[in-house]
């Protein structure tokens, strides 16, 4: 892996000293450069843990992945420039009220100074800067506002918290993984139709004042409270969006 092709793919050129401010940076500009996708599983393209693959997907192709593609290589850049830095595992919360089995999202946890933050750029519209790992503290984030507490014995839990309460995001231990232990989500994303991956196309990244997302056939643009919606007529329509709005060119 070359650090500085990888940094010029999130457009970083600043200091890179380890520490708190950089590891702001880099999430920041790495949201704002890299989209959150699941092309490949839509055509057919296998997605293996390697973190060679991830490289060329993602730098030398101009792609995006999701978590295990983006937080596995982040989770790589952050090594070499020397943090202290571990994978975890995280479950997510879902509409049934429930959380997904153990290794169905990567997330990664720096430590700093004795702290540790929860960093994570693979979980699309979610937090924009790190998280301090403190229990009850309302963290505020561009994102939104977010609260760190105990689920249950072992487990942390992240929530979003709004007027109404808490909507909780994902839980986790604070346990560090390999990567080869999310090898079996991993493939169950991509080949089994219960997967949410698996039920249409999604591409979406943040811009510095909105998003913008395509999923299936509708491509829509949120800026500041205004939103667009445009539906695709054809496959065509789709690529011409895909390469216009997000510089991404399929194979």
């Amino acid at each position: 892996m070359k650090i500085d092709k990888y940094l010029d793919r999130i457009h970083y050129n600043g200091p890179l000293t380890p520490n708190l401010d950089l590891l702001k940076q880099l999430q920041r500009h790495h949201l704002l450069a890299v989209p959150f996708e699941n092309l490949d599983i839509h055509y057919k393209k296998p997605i293996a843990l390697d973190v060679n693959q991830f490289y060329d997907k993602i730098v030398h192709k101009n792609r995006g992945g999701f978590c295990y593609e983006l937080n596995g290589l982040f989770y790589e850049l952050l090594v070499v420039l020397g943090f202290d830095v571990k994978r975890i595992s995280a479950r997510v919360y879902d509409i049934a009220n429930t959380y997904s089995p153990e290794y169905d999202h990567l997330a990664i946890i720096v430590k700093i100074d004795d702290v540790e933050y929860l960093t994570d750029v693979g979980f699309g519209d979610f937090i924009f800067e790190p998280l301090k790992l403190q229990l009850g503290e309302v963290q505020h984030d561009p994102c939104g506002d977010f609260i760190i507490d105990v689920f249950e014995e072992g487990y942390w839990r992240v929530s979003e918290a709004k007027n109404d309460g808490l909507k909780p995001v994902f839980i986790f231990k604070n346990l560090g993984r390999k990567l080869v232990e999310f090898n079996e989500m991993c493939q169950y994303h991509q080949t089994n139709p219960n997967s949410h991956f698996m039920k249409k196309r999604l591409i979406s990244m943040p811009t510095k004042n909105g998003r913008i997302t395509i999923s299936g056939n509708m491509l829509k643009i949120k800026e500041g409270d205004k939103v667009t919606k445009v539906l695709f007529e054809n496959e065509q329509a789709f690529e011409r969006e895909l390469r216009d709005k997000f510089n991404v060119m399929l194979e």
